[in-house]
């Protein structure tokens, strides 16, 4: 019989737990974007709307300005799942130039003209000087007969 097996119950048990604790307690360090502050966002559109036309349509988006630090972009992924991604450019400071514009399905940031996937908020155009590359800052939503919330 081996060691193991002659090792009492509870000690089995111990020995079972402090690995487990051990290895479960490493964590992957999540990197912050310095760049971005965590704005508190719960709000609410109505896809019905004339105003939101443009995302009744895969692949369609639109800008609203009053909430977010720049504004909140939406993108229709599928009409059943949309996307919101802040408005500002993910890789420096915020100023004016971090407006980002809606170009077809892409992001643009007037500052070094960073490009942006609306279906994924991952930076498509990489700099070389740009050392470790943020993609855009998500917002949840969910959506429920036709209103359209936007949280985080």
């Amino acid at each position: 019989m081996t060691t193991f097996f002659k090792i009492s119950s509870i000690k089995r048990k111990i020995l079972f737990l402090t690995i487990l604790i051990t290895y479960s307690c490493e964590k992957n360090k999540i990197e912050r974007n310095p760049y971005l502050n965590n704005v508190k966002i719960d709000y609410e559109i109505n896809l019905n709307l004339p105003e939101f036309d443009p995302l009744r349509y895969i692949g369609g988006s639109k800008k609203i300005l009053n909430i977010g630090l720049n504004g909140v972009i939406i993108f229709n992924l599928n009409n059943t799942s949309y996307l919101a991604w802040e408005a500002s450019c993910s890789n420096h400071k915020l100023k004016d130039c971090s407006k980002l514009k809606i170009e077809g399905v892409l992001a643009k940031c007037n500052c070094e003209n960073y490009q942006y996937s609306l279906a994924t908020g991952q930076l498509i155009n990489t700099d070389k000087n740009l050392k470790n590359p943020f993609g855009l800052l998500y917002y949840q939503t969910n959506l429920y007969n036709n209103i359209l919330r936007i949280s985080n």
